[in-house]
């Protein structure tokens, strides 16, 4: 029988009103939006639910919105008793498979993320930060590109789909080489900064302070990083890859072909939309990903 991986997405796949389904439906889930808010200080699920969307969308709410509502949602999927082979998660979805994990407690993990939504948030005013996302150019095209217009690059999301980061010129330096090297197209993208880039230092070395006031445990399920594509359980590799993960390009690509090379062709996206199910298609179009952002979802999650 293949092996099944749970994978959690980051930020950019938020929707206002995403979860309400659980949280109506499921005790489990309702107690982690519940938790989120007594946690918190503040009315998270409100924001969740009803918006507006400009708040849900601003980092400080949108990271923990989206770890709260992944949770939330895995906690409903608990139940049916699958036991994934390993969990990885795209950007800030790597803490919700912390979480999951059982590396660190959910209360805990939800206040890593509103520190490290902060320290992102304090990094981009430091710089003129700005990402795209560049379609349908080759990976070592791309990273030379970069190279030469001192851009950097973000996240190997898919071979067809690459996003780059860094200083605001440099990054359009390069979207400009990128068209004339033949990228089918190239989207700036509305964030507010240079995410997963060196500008995003003073953030890094803040949350790798902020790391070490928690107790971390050795993983019950190997934990795929971002940051080198390699699975981890002892307890300080996965606090090490957390603090790098700020800074590191995201090896997507390369984490889904190690799962793959381990047996695994069945994936669960455990939290809102449906990016990271297009994303394993590019990768190989033989996955077979079930998404669980719904109550309904769950009874469709049958491996």
């Amino acid at each position: 029988m293949s092996k099944v991986a749970f994978i959690f997405p980051g930020q950019g796949a938020q929707y206002v009103g995403m979860g309400k389904s659980l949280y109506e439906h499921s005790s489990e889930a309702k107690a982690v939006f519940d938790q989120a808010d007594e946690i918190l200080g503040k009315n998270l699920k409100d924001i969740i639910f009803e918006g507006p969307v400009e708040t849900l969308t601003s980092t400080a709410y949108c990271q923990p919105a989206i770890l709260t509502t992944s949770f939330a949602a895995y906690k409903a999927l608990s139940g049916r008793g699958i036991q994934p082979a390993f969990l990885a998660g795209l950007s800030l979805g790597e803490l919700t498979a912390v979480a999951v994990s059982g590396a660190l407690s959910f209360e805990d993990t939800l206040k890593l993320v509103e520190r490290r939504a902060a320290f992102m948030e304090e990094a981009t005013r430091l710089n003129d930060g700005k990402m795209a996302a560049v379609i349908g150019l080759d990976k070592e095209t791309i990273i030379g590109i970069c190279q030469k217009a001192g851009a950097e690059v973000a996240n190997f999301n898919s071979p067809q789909q690459i996003v780059i980061t860094g200083h605001a010129e440099k990054v359009a330096d390069a979207c400009c080489l990128l068209k004339a090297a033949g990228a089918k197209n190239v989207v700036p993208l509305e964030v507010s900064g240079a995410f997963h880039s060196s500008l995003m230092r003073a953030a890094e070395e803040k949350f790798k302070q902020e790391l070490e006031r928690y107790a971390f445990k050795d993983t019950e399920v190997p934990l795929v990083s971002n940051v080198n594509a390699k699975p981890a359980t002892q307890a300080e590799v996965v606090r090490g890859n957390l603090s790098r993960q700020i800074t590191s390009s995201v090896q997507w690509v390369d984490s889904i072909n190690f799962m793959e090379r381990e047996g695994v062709i069945n994936f669960v996206e455990i939290g809102p939309g449906k990016v990271l199910k297009g994303l394993l298609r590019k990768i190989n179009a033989q996955f077979q990903v079930i998404n669980v952002d719904k109550f309904e979802d769950i009874e469709a999650v049958n491996f």
